[in-house]
């Protein structure tokens, strides 16, 4: 047998409490229900009437409602008219009242004698009433089950509060939630009824022993004379509430424009604020970059500074009696060939190195003026005829280059006067420079930069000795007070 729910019809499992219900726990369910509205009316009205005002045990009387049968039990639901009705009791049929240790000590099964009666368990009651059935109308039990006797409990419980209340049972956990909820609320607002109605009543007292006291017309007059002045007054307090009020409000309203201009105020700062700091951080950044920039060329320009860019670009040494620049030697002996190619490019270096002291010094020669084209160098004279003489050799024998050489020999003598020119200015400038050799006319060190009627090794010589004095006048340019 299967329960369902009498409000959403959804099936129910019922719990173990209500499976293994004890008589004395239905007899206080029983109980603590309210009387059934069937019981207004009817033939059972007056007894169940004087069984409620006898000083008995609610057990006691509940086994005495059981022991009535069916015209005693208020139960009219559905499912009560569906089970099988108790047979009508015979005169001679009697019953005894239990006490509850008597009625859970009743065994389960009683033996079967033909001249004894079984206990009737109709409906599922758990009755203290034993009362005899004739075995004509009921048939015999020997060995009920425990599950049918429960089921029975159970719908003769859900039949007793199906009667006694305004809706069907059983209620699943949802439903019996709802009920419970609405049954707060109605019990909530009967107590403020009650609570209002008891208020009314001691107001309605006080009145009629105010009327009991003996209080007259004029001061009751009075008194509403009065309660109507504060009344006036009270309303005029709450009319100048409301003006002040209204004036409240337009005060806050003029508050709230003002808030809103000075937070989009503050806005528009914040927005300049960040632009200006954004704008800040980029300037710096600017500022770290060029500064960079300056340590770095400052750096190069401390190491070019430093860098003699003279001396790599004239590089004035030595090879065994050889002066050379740039790696060219410049001069002859006897059992060394040197290339007049060779001779020629050292002397249009030699010619290049004074052209550019000269220059770097701001220095004019007089007379002559040096035009420096590598292996073809030569040296033009800007007084008298303004001849050109050519600073380069050759080794040819026939007449046309013995006047070239000879034009050669004048060259050499004019780049000596060239260079004594600027001896004796830097000596000038600075006393204290020192000159190994001293240039006189076409000599220098007692060599003639001649190389027509002279011999090799001294012309060679001479050429060593203007080297030197070259290089010396180069290092005064760069690195002396001129530098």
């Amino acid at each position: 047998m299967n329960f369902v729910c009498q409000q959403c019809k959804q099936p129910l499992h019922l719990d173990a409490s209500l499976v293994d219900l004890t008589p004395s726990a239905y007899d206080l369910v029983a109980a603590s229900l309210p009387p059934s509205p069937s019981t207004s009316h009817g033939r059972q009205t007056s007894g169940a009437e004087k069984l409620a005002q006898l000083p008995a045990p609610p057990s006691v009387k509940s086994a005495w409602r059981n022991s009535q049968g069916p015209p005693s039990s208020p139960i009219s639901s559905p499912a009560q008219r569906k089970t099988p009705q108790r047979a009508p009791m015979h005169p001679n049929e009697s019953f005894v009242l239990l006490q509850d240790s008597v009625i859970r000590n009743i065994p389960s099964q009683l033996p079967a004698t033909p001249h004894t009666k079984k206990p009737s368990f109709s409906k599922g009651r758990s009755t203290a009433a034993v009362a005899p059935v004739p075995p004509q109308e009921e048939p015999p039990h020997p060995n009920p089950s425990p599950l049918s006797h429960h089921l029975r409990s159970s719908l003769r419980l859900f039949n007793l509060l199906s009667s006694r209340t305004d809706l069907d049972h059983p209620l699943c956990a949802e439903c019996t939630h709802i009920l419970l909820s609405t049954l707060t609320r109605q019990l909530d607002e009967t107590k403020k009824e009650r609570d209002g109605y008891i208020a009314f009543e001691k107001e309605v007292k006080k009145e009629k022993e105010r009327e009991g006291s003996g209080v007259n017309r004029l001061e009751a007059e009075a008194k509403i004379e009065r309660l109507k002045e504060e009344e006036r007054l009270a309303i005029e307090q709450l009319k100048g509430a409301e003006r002040e009020h209204q004036q409240l409000e337009e005060e806050l309203k003029s508050l709230e424009r003002e808030e809103k201009a000075l937070e989009e105020e503050e806005a528009e700062f914040w927005r300049q604020h960040n632009a200006h700091l954004l704008k800040s951080a980029e300037q710096v950044s600017q500022l770290a970059a060029l500064r960079a920039a300056y340590a770095a060329d400052s750096a190069t320009l401390d190491k070019l500074e430093r860098t003699n860019v003279y001396n790599d670009a004239f590089c004035i040494g030595h090879d065994g009696v050889f002066g050379t620049i740039n790696g060219l030697r410049l001069g002859r002996v006897p059992g060394v060939p040197v290339e007049w190619a060779e001779i020629n490019a050292a002397w249009g270096q030699t010619l290049l190195l004074l052209y550019t002291v000269a220059r770097k010094l701001d220095f004019t020669f007089e007379n002559y003026r040096l035009v420096p084209m590598g292996s073809f160098s030569r040296i033009e004279k800007t007084t008298g005829d303004k001849a050109t003489y050519e600073l380069y050799g050759s080794g040819d024998l026939h007449f046309g280059r013995l006047l070239h050489n000879r034009r050669f020999d004048f060259a050499m003598v004019a780049f000596l006067d060239c260079l004594k020119q600027l001896m004796d200015y830097v000596k000038s400038q600075d006393p204290q420079v020192d000159f190994p050799h001293q240039v006189v006319k076409d000599k220098i060190g007692e060599a003639s930069v001649k190389q027509q009627f002279s011999q090799e090794e001294a012309w060679t010589r001479a050429l060593r000795h203007v080297l030197l004095a070259l290089k010396i006048l180069l290092k005064w340019a760069t690195n002396g007070s001129n530098g």
